[in-house]
């Protein structure tokens, strides 16, 4: 491949490598460390050497695949369509991609305003299941939203289901989100989601491993999602059978060290399934968004306490409560049965019960006392 050595030049190359080798390839991110872009790029284009790792016959397959790459048409094309190619190194390339080794990206497409880089810092990836229930679908759009709301920027798949939801929940409150796809960023995928994620790459960021016009295949999917594992603080699993790409990201997050987090659905449904073996394992049970924060967030970014509401008998002192509890679900007793029952002396017994009657607990009957029906009803 003719061009110099310099960043240009390595752009090109890195270019012309995402039309060359899939995403993911372990093997061509070795040949990247040890050699560079432009001279793996020179060897696939041009011939030379062949670059250990690989079979004759796969080294002639990505020849063949090299011939046909055109960087600069693809670099022109991107500009056309408003597209940027973010390389490894530059002042726009998220660091923590870097986790992945020699599995992360040559390069990543990027479609929308924002920079890649500092949207990344303070983002949550929010994925699952492509044929959800309302349930889902209702979870990750709310939940979304509320992490929107804290200044989070949602990362998701652009897919059907519990991430179209997760990217809509976030746009309707105004925030930011990343879809990150398995296809080219000029070719949003799946059709049905065109204008989605084009709504998405004028709010938020469309990115993507693959050059302008290609399409997505199942491995690529997969492949795509440990980008969206690697490029966030966490990942947060809303709906998900056993088998799901939806835990193939949350896997790839706890490999890197993110945090994992599952929402857990009912026990008879199969696409809670998958979430509940995660949450069996390492990954936190989360039920909103201030529950991600408190987990992905800064310190001091703490959840409410979780209780329920305080009812009027909680608020009684220890040894009127006693006293309360003495008394019979039903009918009357004498005050010395009442003193008897609570463990204390026939006075303290009566002072409790008028204290009661004043905040409308019991009630005298005669000599004796019973509880008022507002008591029976709390009990």
């Amino acid at each position: 491949m003719s061009g110099a050595g310099g960043p240009d030049g390595a752009h090109r190359a890195r270019a012309f490598l995402t039309r060359v080798v899939e995403p993911g390839d372990e093997v061509a991110g070795r040949w990247l460390r040890e050699h560079g872009a432009v001279e793996v790029a020179r060897r696939l284009r041009e011939g030379g050497p062949m670059l250990p790792g690989v079979s004759r016959e796969r080294w002639a397959g990505l020849r063949a695949r090299g011939d046909r790459a055109e960087p600069d048409r693809d670099l022109a094309a991107a500009r056309e369509a408003g597209v940027r190619f973010v390389c490894p190194g530059g002042p726009e390339w998220p660091a923590q991609l870097d986790d992945l080794g020699d599995a992360r990206p040559v390069g990543l497409w990027a479609r929308g305003r924002p920079s890649l880089r500092l949207w990344a810092l303070r983002s949550v990836a929010v994925v699952g299941a492509r044929a959800c229930t309302e349930y889902g679908a209702h979870v990750a759009a709310t939940l979304a939203a509320g992490l929107a709301e804290r200044g989070w920027v949602v990362v998701s798949g652009g897919a059907y289901g519990v991430d179209g939801a997760a990217h809509r929940g976030t746009l309707a409150v105004g925030g930011a989100t990343v879809a990150v796809l398995a296809s080219g960023v000029d070719r949003p995928y799946p059709r049905g989601h065109t204008e989605l994620i084009t709504r998405i790459a004028h709010q938020g960021l469309v990115v993507g491993e693959l050059p302008p016009g290609e399409h997505p295949t199942p491995s690529r999917f997969v492949l795509r999602n440990r980008v969206i594992a690697a490029l966030t603080r966490g990942t947060v699993v809303v709906e998900a059978a056993y088998r799901s790409g939806a835990l193939v990201t949350a896997r790839a997050a706890q490999r890197l060290g993110r945090h994992t987090m599952g929402v857990p659905g009912p026990v008879t449904s199969r696409l809670s399934a998958g979430v509940h073996e995660l949450l069996r394992g390492e990954a936190v049970l989360v039920s909103d968004a201030a529950e991600v924060a408190e987990l992905v967030g800064e310190m001091g970014e703490l959840a409410p306490d979780r209780r329920g509401p305080v009812l009027p008998r909680d608020l009684l002192h220890p040894a009127a409560a006693r006293v309360l509890d003495a008394l019979p679900a039903r009918g009357a007793a004498a005050v010395a049965e009442i003193a008897r029952g609570a463990g204390t002396t026939h006075d303290d017994a009566v002072g409790r019960l008028y204290e009661l009657r004043s905040l409308g607990f019991v009630e005298r009957h005669g000599d004796g006392w019973k509880l008022t029906r507002q008591a029976v009803t709390a009990v």
